[in-house]
């Protein structure tokens, strides 16, 4: 077995480092942390794709709950509660009549979009 070694050695001397038994240790640890080990490369990868992605989301329902929260100061205010009313459930007082003015463009992009379905 050694003297197959050395005369691969002679025909290839750049295979030399194969029998360094510290560099053969160092080949073993690599190979078994990328790819053996519970925490190994490709497990770091995933996990850290994943913390990025919960970042992103956690940015974004911070934003959105901002904009709900200004939303909900705005409602406080009985003046903005009763335009939101009215635009938004076409609320009324007593004395007053609601007109909705439907445009025939609008008609028509609505039948359009029934007969896709």
């Amino acid at each position: 077995m050694i003297k197959k070694f050395q005369k691969l050695l002679q025909k290839f001397p750049f295979l030399s480092f194969l029998g360094n038994k510290y560099y053969l240790t160092l080949v073993a640890f690599i190979i078994w942390m990328l790819f053996f080990d519970n925490y190994s490369y490709f497990e770091h990868r995933f996990l850290n794709e994943q913390i990025d992605e919960l970042n992103d989301n956690k940015k974004y329902y911070k934003s959105e709950i901002a904009k709900d929260s200004i939303k909900i100061k705005n409602l406080k205010n009985d003046n903005m509660t009763e335009k939101y009313a009215r635009e938004k459930y076409f609320m009324k007082k007593d004395s007053e009549d609601i007109y909705i003015i439907e445009f025939e463009e609008d008609k028509t992009k609505d039948s359009l979009l029934e007969a896709k379905k």
